[in-house]
């Protein structure tokens, strides 16, 4: 279902402008993404597009517009989200909105509710549960979505979707397509960054499918990982690419019989050792990979001994004395 909800009767259409570094709420001078991101700190804010602002390298997205800003995630920040809060006044003079949670993870949305005075919260149908069950430090959502939802403010149009499960049950991406903006929280890195830590709260197939679609989707020139630097939608590509021979050579590995402690020792993924954070994460992927496919997957059976231990004369018969 598609939730359409409309600020403003206004329909403006945007051009995508050059990336440059803001330290005021008006643009300098242009930047390639890759000397934006090297002077990025953990609590400046780039402007990534006419309306799009990205605050630190550990968080999210903000959107600002002539009626007020949404916020995507982006309050776990050192100097802390009363701090972000103030700056946003300070800078821009609109209130927050809408903020938007990615996902239920509390270290994406911790302390959203500061801005629950002016703002309402939106997330997945699924987040709700969670974050009330976990008693997450964050903001209660108020609108909920299942499959895409828009919101519209000040002239700007921007896209939830949920393309089912993935990294979380509840993760949502967050398009601003005029502007060629995506938010893809915890399913991409820069270039060949892998992706995840570990797959413990992930649907290892879904989140296949979902890389598959994100790479595919129109108007995208900008993607903005939950960690990192900006990247395009090559990246997608590397993560998938991973998951899908890590799955793989796990799944081999079950069908040869293999123990953990063995696929631990024959599972090297050394071809991929070029990516970021390999040596840090290998061996959690490995472990939670080989839960994902144990719990899905049912090994092959010797039926014959198995039914001649359980029924010594044969098989066993039906009422009518057949098979």
């Amino acid at each position: 279902m598609k939730t359409i909800l409309t600020i403003s009767a206004l329909t403006l259409l945007l051009s995508l402008g050059f990336f440059s570094l803001m330290n005021t709420a008006s643009a300098q001078e242009a930047r390639s993404a890759e000397d934006m991101d090297a002077i990025v700190k953990l609590d400046e804010i780039v402007q990534l597009s006419e309306h799009v602002y990205r605050h630190g390298q550990e968080s999210n997205v903000f959107i600002v517009t002539s009626e007020g800003i949404i916020v995507v995630d982006g309050t776990c920040t050192p100097k802390g989200a009363q701090w972000f809060k103030e700056e946003l006044d300070r800078r821009f003079g609109v209130p927050v909105k809408y903020v938007i949670l990615s996902h239920d993870h509390e270290s994406h949305i911790c302390d959203t509710q500061v801005f629950s005075d002016t703002a309402m919260t939106v997330a997945h149908e699924k987040a709700l549960p969670h974050i009330v069950r976990e008693g997450r430090n964050s903001a209660v959502p108020q609108l909920l979505f299942d499959e895409t939802m828009e919101i519209r403010l000040g002239g700007v149009r921007v896209v939830l979707y949920y393309f089912g499960s993935s990294h979380s049950d509840n993760l949502i991406q967050v398009h601003i397509p005029d502007e060629g903006v995506l938010t893809a929280t915890d399913v991409v890195r820069a270039g060949k960054g892998i992706g995840l830590p570990d797959y413990r709260d992930s649907n290892v197939d879904g989140l296949i499918d979902v890389l598959t679609s994100l790479s595919q989707l129109e108007n995208v020139d900008i993607v903005v990982p939950g960690h990192g630097p900006i990247t395009d939608q090559s990246s997608f590509g590397y993560y998938r690419t991973y998951m899908i021979a890590l799955r793989d050579r796990i799944l081999d590995a079950l069908a040869k019989d293999m123990t953990i402690e063995e696929i631990l020792e024959t599972v090297t993924m050394d071809d991929f050792s070029d990516y970021g954070n390999y040596d840090q994460w290998l061996r959690s992927n490995i472990i939670s990979m080989w839960d994902n496919m144990y719990r899905v997957r049912e090994p092959n059976a010797d039926t014959k001994n198995m039914y001649d231990a359980q029924y010594p004369i044969g098989f066993p018969l039906g009422g009518d004395g057949q098979h």
